[in-house]
């Protein structure tokens, strides 16, 4: 059984939303860093340490050519009835193919706690679970976040989004107070809100991040230019015209090129 290249994950019942989302995303030409997909199945077999899906797993891996981010890709998740959102982990910097399997188990493992039959059950869901998993080529961003297509406190017709210094986990995490920016519909900038972010996080050199002091003239200067913003703006669009209006957008900005890392329905479950 050999993993899906990403952009052939379009089978959400076997690969689960994250995957399925990701792989329409790159079939629209959107900016999503290269990776694969393992299916439930493939997933339960790493479970099971099958040698033959260990093995096409780990070269699979080596095959993309550096560090990792190892993701949920829950059946049902992503949907715009649930997002899953802060549920499931994601591994990040894996670095060693012997590692990618284990991470593979930790994202499993993360799907059946308490916590997360717990969210399942709210939403009258199947407490067990089936997981795929995606792994993706590792963005080592200078700047990332969110973006919301319209405001998710009152549904005005604006962009917002929230940027902080380093890895997007930061603000996901509330590890640091971001930036918040809203934009109209044509990208003009509404409103900018420096945040405090005194700490960046990095991907380690062994694997894994740490947290890294922002130097002190960083801390409460905007992380983004007008003409990022408009970039950020235009990448909306583009999802909003092949995915619909609503969404909840991960990105992230490194050497100068924007990346797209996830696109889904917004929800008030995010």
């Amino acid at each position: 059984m050999k993993p899906a290249p990403l952009v052939e994950a379009l089978d959400e019942p076997q690969f689960g939303g994250k995957a399925a989302s990701l792989a329409r995303s790159l079939r629209a030409e959107l900016p999503v860093p290269p990776g694969f997909a393992l299916s439930a199945v493939q997933v339960d077999a790493v479970f099971a340490r099958d040698p033959a899906v260990l093995d096409t797993l780990r070269a699979e891996f080596a095959g993309l050519g550096g560090p990792c981010a190892v993701r949920s890709s829950a059946i049902g998740e992503d949907s715009d009835q649930a997002s899953f959102a802060g549920q499931h982990v994601t591994i990040l910097n894996v670095r060693h193919e012997d590692s990618v399997a284990d991470a593979v188990l930790k994202v499993r493992d993360s799907a059946h706690t308490e916590s997360a039959r717990a969210y399942r059950r709210s939403l009258g869901l199947d407490e067990s679970p089936r997981i795929g998993v995606v792994v993706q080529r590792m963005i080592e961003p200078d700047c990332a976040g969110v973006m919301f297509t319209r405001n998710p406190v009152n549904g005005a017709d604006e962009r917002v989004i929230e940027a902080a210094w380093g890895l997007g986990e930061a603000v996901v995490a509330g590890l640091v107070v971001p930036d918040n920016y809203a934009l109209d519909q044509n990208g003009r900038v509404l409103r900018c809100t420096p945040g405090t972010k005194d700490i960046a996080l990095r991907g380690a050199p062994e694997g894994g991040t740490f947290e890294e002091p922002v130097a002190d003239d960083l801390i409460t200067s905007c992380c983004l230019t007008d003409a990022m913003l408009f970039r950020l703006h235009d990448l909306a669009a583009r999802c909003e015209a092949f995915f619909g209006a609503g969404l909840d957008i991960e990105w992230a900005f490194a050497n100068d090129s924007l990346y797209l890392l996830q696109c889904r329905p917004m929800t008030r479950n995010r």
